[in-house]
């Protein structure tokens, strides 16, 4: 039997070294590594394997192959009644795929994963937890009021010899580990959580995923700086990594793809936060869009892309003269830098002195954008405070600013546009580079083509 070895592991990366270092070289995190005995791989036995009977599949030995000779088939994958869960994963839960989950704690990652676990009454899941009693487990299987058709099994343990041993006897489809930081391997002698653990835990889940087939969903804890816990390789492995956010002064959550091997990698899924549970949100627009009786400065409606999905949403903003030395540029749910940048484009090119007032801007419903379409939402909010002239409120924009003034073309202009016509818009103001090849005639809206920022506000300010 191979010796076992120590070796050093930065709890924030997981970089290995053969000694103690006082700085991360990886990721410059100081006084990071912590000493844990590794043993080496040729001597482990997956516990999975111990504990399953010999089959061909775990034997067989894979052979080279010319890749128009691979016959490839549609995978049939498993369809949840949650329709925004099904949309982030690219359709539906793929057999044999590892997803993880990760986000902030009590954000509703837990009872995001035992409400699909009882969703699901024709799918046998085994849902395991690490970090909860099976009393508090019913509990909140009560005030989801859906265990009494659910066919799914709960399991309390945090060993993973233990996990595969009830797995064998359950032979679920579908796995829930609720989380990867809770649980620990006896090959390795080190602590819950450490880097060690959950990469040999992962492994040990990947290796039974792939060669059964069956699904397993990870729930893994953040760093307080927003990344998933663990050595970046967790991210690597798995096929889908999701990301649960939300505000907390909010009611509404956000299922954000960051990575998908089986389908796109920026779609969105929104969810609110009720007593019973999470609901899915099937037309987020209307309640990012705020009702007002009379018009407000400083309010624009973008039409941006998430993924697939088209959302109108509300730009706010708020100028106002500096009541000290140094004006503040304060952006909620919208990138600082490009808020700045967009400042100077005002200053620079059209002469709206800026540089000594207070400038505020909120995207509402607590979203975080990144589709550079809603510049010119967010140029028309500005000017609108800043003159305090209200903008019409059947109006929204869709269009990306350039340094030179310029207003430039986005993708998938269609999409936005019929979803404006939808929600019962009356015009919309796009780039004039998005007109060819566009059939206007078609669409019950006024479409505005716009070249440059100086044409906006002539025709929104006069």
């Amino acid at each position: 039997m191979a010796k076992s070895k120590s070796a050093y592991f930065c709890q924030s990366c997981g970089y290995e070294s053969p000694k103690w270092l006082g700085q991360c070289p990886s990721c410059k995190q100081w006084n990071s590594f912590v000493e844990e005995v590794v043993t080496p791989t040729s001597s482990r036995v997956p516990e999975w394997r111990s504990t399953a009977p010999s089959t061909a599949a775990t034997k067989r030995t894979n052979k080279a192959a010319i890749i128009h000779e691979i016959v490839y088939s549609e995978e049939q994958r498993i369809l949840t009644p949650d329709k925004e869960f099904n949309r982030v994963l690219g359709g539906g839960i793929v057999p044999g795929s590892m997803v993880l989950i990760g986000g902030e704690p009590g954000i509703g990652k837990s009872t995001l994963m035992l409400q699909l676990a009882l969703s699901l009454p024709a799918v046998k899941t085994l849902y395991i937890s690490g970090e909860e009693s099976e009393q508090q487990i019913k509990m909140r299987a009560e005030r989801l009021s859906q265990s009494s058709k659910a066919n799914c099994y709960i399991l309390t343990e945090s060993s993973t010899q233990h996990i595969f041993k009830q797995i064998e006897v359950v032979k679920p489809n579908v796995v829930v580990i609720d989380s990867i930081q809770t649980l620990h391997s006896s090959q390795i002698e080190s602590a819950p959580g450490s880097v060690s653990q959950v990469r040999e835990c992962t492994a040990e889940l990947l290796r039974f995923a792939k060669e059964t087939n069956t699904p397993v969903l990870i729930v893994g804890h953040i760093t307080k700086d927003g990344s998933i816990a663990g050595p970046k390789v967790l991210e690597h492995m798995v096929d889908t990594v999701l990301q649960f956010e939300g505000d907390r002064n909010h009611v509404y959550r956000i299922l954000r793809s960051v990575k998908n091997r089986f389908g796109s990698s920026s779609e969105l899924g929104i969810y609110e936060m009720q007593g019973a549970g999470l609901r899915e949100v099937s037309n987020p627009s209307e309640i990012m869009l705020s009702q007002r009786e009379s018009p407000v400065s400083g309010v624009a409606v973008a039409a941006m892309l998430e993924g697939v999905r088209p959302l109108m949403i509300e730009v706010q903003a708020l100028v106002s003269n500096s009541a000290f030395g140094t004006p503040q540029r304060t952006a909620t749910g919208f990138d600082t830098k490009r808020l700045s940048m967009l400042l100077a484009v005002l200053e620079k090119r059209f002469g709206f002195r800026l540089s000594a007032q207070d400038v505020f801007l909120n995207i509402a419903g607590g979203l975080r954008v990144e589709d550079p379409a809603i510049d010119l939402a967010v140029i028309a909010a500005l000017i609108s405070s800043q003159q305090d002239i209200p903008l019409p409120s059947q109006v929204t924009f869709a269009g990306e600013v350039g340094l030179s003034g310029e207003i430039r073309a986005v993708n998938r202009i269609e999409q936005r546009i019929a979803e404006a016509e939808k929600l019962g818009f009356d015009g919309i103001f796009i780039s004039k580079y998005n007109v060819k090849g566009l059939d206007a005639k078609k669409y019950n809206i006024a479409i505005r083509p716009m070249a440059t920022l100086e044409n906006l506000f002539n025709a929104l300010f006069g």
